[in-house]
C-alpha cells in the first residue's frame, strides 16, 4: 500500500481513534443526578479521496433512570416532555448498548483502537454518557475515558466562532434555530462543521504533513529550547 493510499485512511488520521459524534438533551446539568433524554450518534469515514464524511447515525429518546432528577428550567429549554408515551423512550441500558455495538463494528472495519467522543462542548455530553454507562454497568464502553475532539474549541481556531449556530453559518452550513435542541439535528450540524473543519484543514495544505514539515518544526522547537536554556 503507497504512503498516499495509507494516508486516507481513517485510523491513520487520528492516530487510531476513531471519532463518533455525539450530542444529548438532559433534564439538567448534573451527568450523575440529571436524567439523559435524548441521544444521538454518528459515526465518520474516510471517501477514497480522504475526504472526512458522515457514516451512519443512531438517534435514541431515553426514560429517566428510577430517581432521575428533571430541573423544570432545562424541560422548558428542550421541549422535551419526558413523561409523553409518543416518545417511543428506551432505557440508558438499551440506547447505549446499540449504539456501542455499532461503534465497536466501525473500530473494527476501520482498524482503529479506540473511540473518541466529538461534540460542542464535549465535557458536557462525555460527561453524561460515561455516567449513563456506569449506571447501565455496560464493561465494552468504547470511549476514551478522557479524551474528545470538541468543535466549539476547533470552531474557535478555525471560524472565530465558539457557538454552535454561529459556526456554522460561519462555515456556509445551513443552521435552522427552531430545530436545535434536538439530539438527533444538532449532533447532524456537529458532524457537518467537524468534517468542515477537518476537510478545510487537508484543502489548505496542512493534511497530510509534509516531511519537510516536520523537519521545520523539529528545527524551530530545538532552536527555542536552545535559545530558552541560554536565557537561563
Amino acid at each position: 500500500m503507497t504512503a498516499t493510499a495509507t494516508l486516507t485512511q481513517l485510523n491513520e488520521r487520528f492516530r487510531g481513534y476513531y471519532p463518533v459524534v455525539i450530542d444529548v438533551e438532559t433534564g439538567g446539568f448534573n451527568a450523575k443526578t440529571d436524567a439523559l433524554l435524548e441521544i444521538a450518534a454518528i459515526t465518520l469515514k474516510m471517501d477514497k479521496n480522504g475526504w472526512l464524511v458522515q457514516d451512519q447515525s443512531f438517534h435514541f429518546h431515553v426514560a429517566p433512570f428510577e430517581g432521575a432528577n428533571l430541573e423544570p428550567a432545562a424541560l422548558a429549554f428542550t421541549g422535551i416532555d419526558p413523561h409523553s408515551a409518543l416518545r417511543g423512550a428506551v432505557s440508558e441500558r438499551e440506547a447505549l448498548d446499540h449504539i456501542f455495538k455499532g461503534i465497536r463494528k466501525g473500530l473494527k472495519a476501520n482498524h482503529c483502537q479506540r473511540a473518541i467522543m466529538v461534540a460542542h462542548n464535549a465535557s458536557f455530553d462525555h460527561g453524561f454518557v460515561m455516567a449513563a454507562a456506569e449506571r447501565a454497568e455496560l464493561k465494552r464502553n468504547p470511549f476514551h475515558p478522557f479524551a474528545t475532539f470538541d468543535t466549539a474549541t476547533l470552531a474557535g481556531l478555525a471560524l472565530g466562532q465558539t457557538v454552535l449556530a454561529k459556526a456554522c453559518k460561519t462555515a456556509g452550513i445551513q443552521f435552522d434555530n427552531k430545530e436545535a435542541h434536538s439530539a438527533l439535528y444538532d449532533t447532524q450540524k456537529t458532524t457537518e462543521l467537524f468534517c468542515s473543519i477537518v476537510n478545510r484543514w487537508k484543502s489548505l495544505g496542512g493534511w497530510p504533513l509534509a516531511p519537510v514539515e516536520n523537519e521545520a518544526v523539529g528545527s524551530e522547537i530545538a532552536s527555542c529550547a536552545s535559545t530558552d536554556s541560554s536565557a537561563s
